[in-house]
């Protein structure tokens, strides 16, 4: 009878303890939002430089999701860094390389298996010009890389490890464009 009243309170105990982290938690999050909120209002207000300033860089330039992920999973979903584990790791390989319009086609085996060359978030799926079917992962170092005539096995946002399967090669050519803030670059700088 001891240990179990003993057992019920170290259990209430803990139930306790929990619940109060996670209100710390919550309460936490809810004021950081109306801290960031009243700035923004603040900003919009009584500054037309800010409002300016705010305009260009959410409307006219390219927002990174990358740079928000780390933090993102270490505290709205308590995941720490490299948690994650690999099933498909694999480098990209082919037999030749030429010129192709902003970027480079590649030979590569019938139905090849098309992996990641660096980690990043997918922001775009669907036809392009010149390429089809297209992927492209906007990676960790701010490159926007254009994976061409794929069948994709990805989603919309979803975060894509280096060396990640992100789909499979239509016949035996893969084309490859390389974009860092809204100009094409040259593919030998990443294509290594």
């Amino acid at each position: 009878m001891v240990e179990s009243k003993f057992y019920k309170k170290k259990n209430q105990s803990n139930d306790s303890s929990n619940f109060k982290k996670y209100i710390k938690k919550i309460t936490t999050k809810v004021l950081l939002t109306i801290i960031v909120t009243l700035v923004l209002l603040i900003g919009f207000k009584t500054n037309t430089d800010f409002k300016a300033m705010f305009n260009k860089y959410v409307y006219n330039t390219s927002l990174p999701f990358v740079d928000f992920k780390e933090v993102y999973d270490k505290y709205f979903l308590g995941k720490e860094k490299n948690e994650v584990e690999e099933t498909f790791t694999e480098k990209l390989t082919y037999s030749d390389e030429s010129l192709y319009e902003d970027g480079v086609k590649l030979t590569v085996s019938n139905n090849y298996l098309v992996p990641a060359i660096d980690s990043g978030i997918v922001v775009f799926i669907g036809d392009k010009d010149k390429y089809g079917k297209t992927v492209i992962i906007q990676q960790m170092n701010g490159v926007d890389v254009f994976y061409g005539n794929i069948n994709s096995n990805v989603n919309m946002y979803d975060y894509i490890e280096k060396g990640s399967l992100i789909g499979e090669s239509l016949d035996n050519t893969i084309y490859l464009a390389f974009q860092k803030e809204g100009n094409f670059v040259s593919y030998k700088d990443y294509l290594k």
